[in-house]
């Protein structure tokens, strides 16, 4: 369904077979036949305003840069830990998540979390350099939360982030991305087909709260089975 139609190697198939198990999905096929070629509703996020842009690169290169090196972004002061993005530009699958985990490691999905992601990807034909990682905000820390005008400039951010790293798919992990990109937190976007600066999304339970909530890897299969449907 996506990725290069290589032979998993058996690593590989494990993960993948792991994620499924782990999803609730324990039958080759769905007991009603699916309609691969039937047209996807797709439903756009609500227009917003046009930002000011001035500060921010217009360069993907310059842009990775001043992620990493800005110290005026949202949540940068003392005691924050920065993570900067992972992967390149044109990627098959970009992940946007809250923010890293203050034991990630300075990456943008750490630990368990990644592990279960990798998995994630796995199931539905990626391997881990085929995808992009980011987060809302660069900073974590004891504390963080995202809100109010902060929230609003991460998403300012985030737009052109997604726009300049140009993925040919987003998904969108946890409540903040989905109510910074699409106006409403996961239970009420997800199940849809979004588009973000072009980009066909998905906003979807977050690794670390399905590490937590088991029970809603089924529907985070759901959510990735709809994304891969093109």
């Amino acid at each position: 369904m996506g990725g290069d139609a290589t032979t998993l190697d058996q690593r590989a198939a494990a993960e993948l077979l792991g994620w499924w198990l782990e999803a609730g999905v324990d039958v080759a096929v769905d007991e009603a036949p699916r309609d691969w070629l039937k047209d996807t509703a797709v439903v756009s996020s609500t227009p917003v305003a046009e930002a000011d842009n001035s500060q921010i690169p217009a360069d993907f290169a310059a842009f990775r840069t001043w992620l990493e090196q800005c110290s005026d972004l949202p949540l940068a002061k003392g005691g924050t830990v920065r993570a900067a993005p992972r992967g390149e530009k044109l990627a098959e699958i970009m992940l946007l998540t809250d923010m890293a985990a203050l034991d990630s490691q300075s990456e943008p999905i750490g630990g368990e979390a990644w592990e279960l992601a990798r998995k994630m990807l796995a199931a539905i034909g990626f391997a881990p350099e085929q995808a992009y990682l980011a987060n809302l905000s660069c900073f974590s820390g004891p504390g963080v939360r995202l809100g109010g005008a902060d929230l609003e400039r991460c998403a300012e951010i985030a737009r052109q982030h997604i726009a300049l790293a140009a993925p040919k798919r987003l998904v969108l992990f946890g409540d903040a991305p989905a109510k910074a990109l699409l106006g409403g937190t996961v239970v009420q976007r997800r199940g849809k087909i979004h588009k973000v600066e072009g980009v066909r999304t998905i906003a979807t339970f977050a690794p670390a709260w399905l590490l937590s909530r088991p029970a809603d890897k089924a529907l985070a299969w759901r959510d990735l089975l709809m994304l891969m449907e093109e």
